[in-house]
């Protein structure tokens, strides 16, 4: 377990950090997003033990110790955003090097080595290595040690399908052997598919800890149903709004925004209006869209509808 404790980081005037409170459960990968300059890395780092926090704490384990532990450290394993290895060493070298830092028993190389699958050039020396055989290879460091606690900053940067897909496989089996992840991204997608919680940072805030339910729900509520009709009734749009209240005319497409369970209402509505529906197709909610609002980067309450679309009842421009 990892638990950031109203954790503050400041460098110079500036707040990296502001108040931080986040717990992390054995078993559980928690995907920390947001903006460059938003203190994701800082707080990793502070997890890390790397810098100490102006203000508040990080506990690592139970019970909780200071992660400026020496000891309490040895209970993590962390990935840095930039990984940089000598470059005359090769890559079995690295990782014998590490193995023997953090103590790790003597299979564990040839283990770690395995997963990073740099195609057999584990004999050859790094600076040969391209960005993503690097980024493997500093995933490979970071798994040597069987740490209950995994910090992992932009771990799928740089990787290429056949990396991400070990990557992810990777991540589901410390989740299911019990481990603490915790990690950031800007790939939306690969925080969508690994996290089970997303905490999001704005200029070193926490502004929104969604589990992967709430996302799921949240996403829901932005999907749009569009259908073409054979015809357009003029009192159709009122009705239809007693069950879908953002329903709205975009040319001569019907635009229906909300969420997959009110769609069915929508439909049967429309059949027993009589008119006949020649085109149907949905548009599920988007993760970009969604983290832009939780950002602030667009109005929460204004459905993804596409130009030229009418707005929803009682909007003002």
């Amino acid at each position: 377990m990892i638990a950031f404790a109203s954790l503050t980081k400041r460098f110079g005037g500036r707040a990296a950090v502001e108040g931080l409170s986040l717990e992390v459960l054995p078993g559980e990968a928690v995907a920390l997003i947001g903006p460059n300059g938003s203190g994701k890395t800082t707080s990793l780092k502070a997890g890390a033990g790397l810098i100490r926090p102006s203000a508040g704490m990080v506990l690592l384990g139970r019970p909780g110790r200071p992660a400026s532990d020496p000891e309490a450290r040895r209970a993590l394993s962390y990935l840095p955003q930039r990984v940089s290895f000598p470059d005359s060493l090769t890559g079995s070298e690295v990782v014998e090097f590490y193995r023997r830092l953090r103590d790790a028993p003597a299979g564990r190389a040839a283990e770690v080595l395995g997963f990073a699958s740099l195609n057999g050039a584990g004999g050859r020396a790094v600076g040969t290595y391209s960005g993503g055989m690097v980024q493997r290879l500093g995933l490979a460091v970071a798994m040597l040690p069987d740490a209950p606690i995994l910090l992992l900053d932009e771990p799928t940067a740089a990787l290429d399908p056949d990396g991400l897909c070990a990557f992810y496989g990777l991540v589901q089996r410390r989740k299911q052997q019990g481990k603490t992840i915790l990690f950031t991204s800007h790939q939306l997608g690969d925080a969508e598919r690994l996290a089970d919680r997303f905490a999001v940072l704005v200029e070193g805030r926490l502004v929104a800890l969604l589990s992967a339910a709430d996302m799921a729900a949240r996403l829901s509520d932005r999907g749009v149903m569009r259908l073409r009709l054979d015809r357009r009734p003029p009192d159709l749009i009122d009705s239809l709004r007693a069950v879908a209240p953002r329903a709205v005319w975009a040319g001569d497409e019907l635009l229906v925004p909300g969420p997959t369970a009110a769609r069915p209402a929508a439909l049967d509505l429309l059949r027993a209006a009589g008119v006949v529906i020649r085109a149907l197709t949905v548009e599920e909610g988007r993760l970009d869209l969604l983290y832009r609002e939780l950002v602030g980067g667009s109005r929460p309450d204004a459905p993804d509808l596409p130009e030229g679309a009418g707005p929803p009842p009682g909007a003002r421009s």
